[in-house]
């Protein structure tokens, strides 16, 4: 009789605590919900994660922050993300090219693979510009004065191994271009001041970074590396339009990841909910606004993404020595 009643009483227990944990989730969030963003405050990541945080508390009830972490190619923000709790209050807002190229140049104490895919906002348009007074008005210009001038021609870049520096590269290279590449470890303000002030003849870079330049008058983008022209601006020729698929190959997005380990349930609850912030027209005119292009995929997307990125990605970094593994 003892034993019957030992098992009855680990039943009731068992069952009750599955129903706590089942209802605890099921209400999820109950509080504030951190999106760990991987770029700096007044960049497009930035400012679509507000967004996004905004119409998430309207959907959920509860406070969404953004917190900003940039640093180390988006490990810091990363790091943050996979040591905290694996409940859903900790999001992390990156890039496909943190999993596929980033992630492979560093030792990093954490495994990326920690963290999974919830949904993806949008697509950096990157590509090449030059400045509005240049002589090159096409971007064949551009590849004409590098194959007649060998070495000469000089463009900059956020840093060697990443997406822009490798999509440029295999286009220079199809193209028979020796030219002299130079690493901007500063970022858009420093790529943007060496182009106006002479030092290069072309740059690499975001057009929603660019976007104020470009209405200005004072650069005009040449290619960008993408399959298709984009519909802002539309006069800009894509690379495989002109020749180049190679370089679409490193195609940026920018998406919503949480730790592997969070409940299924909260999991399907935060793949929901930003699905249709995503897809929401509204959402998608702020990214257009801000000179981005939207582009909502799911878990499945990000992750084929990611590995379509490093498989790209992997062979050009061994070439260059920038390649650590994981």
């Amino acid at each position: 009789m003892g034993k019957r009643v030992s098992i009855l009483v680990f039943l009731i227990v068992f069952s009750s605590g599955a129903f706590v944990t089942y209802s605890d989730a099921k209400e999820y969030p109950t509080r504030p919900v951190d999106l760990i963003c991987s770029l700096s405050p007044g960049t497009s990541t930035d400012l679509m994660s507000r967004v996004a945080a905004e119409m998430a508390q309207k959907q959920l009830g509860q406070p969404f922050v953004v917190v900003n972490k940039p640093g180390a190619g988006g490990s810091l923000a990363a790091a943050e993300v996979i040591a905290s709790k694996p409940d859903g209050y900790k999001l992390l807002v990156t890039f496909n090219s943190f999993f596929g190229t980033t992630a492979k140049t560093q030792k990093a104490p954490f495994d990326p693979n920690d963290l999974v895919p919830i949904g993806n906002m949008f697509q950096f348009k990157l590509g090449m510009f030059v400045k509005n007074d240049s002589p090159w008005k096409t971007f064949n210009d551009l590849l004409e004065y590098g194959k007649k001038n060998p070495g000469k021609l000089r463009w900059n870049h956020t840093g060697r191994g990443t997406t822009e520096h490798m999509s440029a590269l295999l286009i220079f290279r199809k193209a028979g271009i020796e030219g002299i590449d130079i690493p901007s470890r500063g970022g858009g303000a420093e790529k943007l001041a060496q182009l106006l002030g002479g030092h290069v003849d072309a740059s690499c870079g975001t057009y929603g970074t660019n976007k104020d330049q470009v209405t200005a008058g004072k650069i005009r983008y040449l290619i960008f590396f993408n399959d298709r022209r984009f519909k802002d601006p539309s006069n800009v020729p894509s690379a495989t339009e002109l020749g180049f698929p190679e370089a679409t190959k490193f195609s940026v997005l920018v998406g919503l990841y949480a730790h592997k380990d969070t409940p299924e349930n909260v999991k399907k609850t935060l793949i929901e909910v930003f699905k249709k912030i995503f897809q929401d027209p509204e959402f998608e005119k702020k990214i257009e606004s801000l000179g981005e292009e939207p582009k909502y995929g799911g878990p499945e997307f990000l992750k084929e993404a990611n590995r379509k990125l490093e498989e790209a990605g992997v062979p050009i970094l061994k070439e260059l020595g920038l390649y650590v593994g994981k």
